[in-house]
């Protein structure tokens, strides 16, 4: 059995079925691509295992080191809060097990290249760059550091060639993806794509779609879903972490 340390890749969860589905298949073509690594799913709310019951499942097998890796675009609240306390409560738990946290996904190239090619799937081409305006449309969150990520990724996918990219969220924050996609209209681009950036479906981005149709978008795209460029992103977060040096997580208090 391999001494490298196992992958935990934390889901948000969710009660639609296919968000479930759609991380099982991400973190399995993960597999597929780093054979010998031992690979789990957990979830924060509405699936399982929980993140304690798979840290315990590891534990019961034998693994002592783990890689904690969100599944996550930004450090927003679930990756501040409900995870490290999630993690803390099963190390506390289960002496000598060791837990380290990978970075969360964004901001990568790597995503830039999947948005690139859900749009590409939808039916755009390279051609089409120079005249299409894009909406990178988010889930939203209301902590402010988000946020601020999604608005830079838009700037940075802005630069590989795009007429224009502009930010919108499914909730808690603003435009409104129907708002930013007639908002390009107005300012003149004749050909307006919205570019969920989410991982997996759910309630917000079918509130993405649903508003995308509304504003009459020219192009919706998938979400990222199981796409090889996240894939490859998972492994690069997860060894950037397992070649750090081991530190314990923060205790919490209650």
């Amino acid at each position: 059995m391999s001494h490298a340390p196992a992958l935990l890749v934390i889901a948000h969860g969710s009660r639609d079925p296919r968000h479930a589905a759609t991380v099982h298949a991400l973190v399995a073509r993960a597999r597929t691509l780093r054979p010998g690594l031992w690979v789990e799913t957990a979830f924060l709310d509405f699936n399982t295992p929980s993140v304690g019951q798979a840290l315990s499942s590891l534990y019961l097998s034998g693994v002592r080191e783990v890689v904690a890796l969100p599944l996550l675009l930004t450090r927003a609240f679930h990756a501040k809060s409900d995870i490290p306390a999630a993690l803390a409560e099963s190390t506390a738990r289960l002496p000598g097990l060791s837990v380290r946290v990978a970075d969360v996904l964004g901001p990568s190239p790597l995503l830039l290249s999947a948005l690139d090619r859900r749009l590409a799937e939808a039916g755009l081409t390279p051609a089409d760059r120079a005249t299409t305006a894009v909406v990178l449309a988010s889930a939203g969150s209301t902590d402010p550091e988000a946020i601020a990520a999604i608005a830079e990724t838009a700037r940075e996918w802005r630069h590989t060639g795009w007429c224009a990219v502009r930010p919108a969220f499914a909730s808690a924050a603003l435009p409104r993806t129907e708002d930013a996609v007639r908002a390009l209209r107005a300012e003149g681009f004749a050909r307006v794509a919205v570019a969920p950036y989410v991982i997996a479906p759910g309630r917000l981005p079918d509130r993405i779609a649903a508003g995308a149709e509304a504003a009459g978008a020219d192009v919706l795209a998938d979400v990222l879903g199981a796409a090889p460029e996240l894939a490859r992103l998972l492994l690069r977060r997860y060894d950037a972490s397992a070649a750090a040096a081991p530190a314990r997580l923060p205790a919490l208090t209650a």
